[in-house]
């Protein structure tokens, strides 16, 4: 009786391990599509820096402009999201440089 019961539950984790192995029991992971965009010319002006230490988008460009910013905040954000493939300003890291929008002419 005691073989005919280590027989059964050799032939039960035989079938477990098979059906682990070939169907899975854990839901399979979606792979994460890739979404290809087109990038178009941008007609904002631009110029590049290097973040230092304590730099936010905003203070850069006023001290680039020697002056307040001319246009509102949200402006500021989102020409710096289009110039920077969509990176956010709260992004941004230090020692890397990224394209500022230029409103000195404004």
């Amino acid at each position: 009786m005691k073989r005919l019961l280590g027989f059964l539950m050799f032939i039960l984790v035989m079938y477990v391990v098979y059906y682990d192995l070939s169907q899975g029991t854990l839901p399979a992971i979606a792979e994460p599509t890739m979404v290809t965009t087109t990038t178009e010319e941008t007609t904002i002006s631009y110029f590049e820096k290097k973040v230092e230490h304590g730099d936010t988008v905003l203070s850069v460009i006023e001290k680039q402009l020697d002056q307040s910013i001319p246009v509102s905040i949200e402006k500021v954000v989102n020409d710096f999201i289009e110039l920077n493939a969509g990176l956010k300003p709260e992004q941004i890291k230090f020692g890397q440089t990224y394209k500022f929008p230029n409103y000195s002419n404004e």
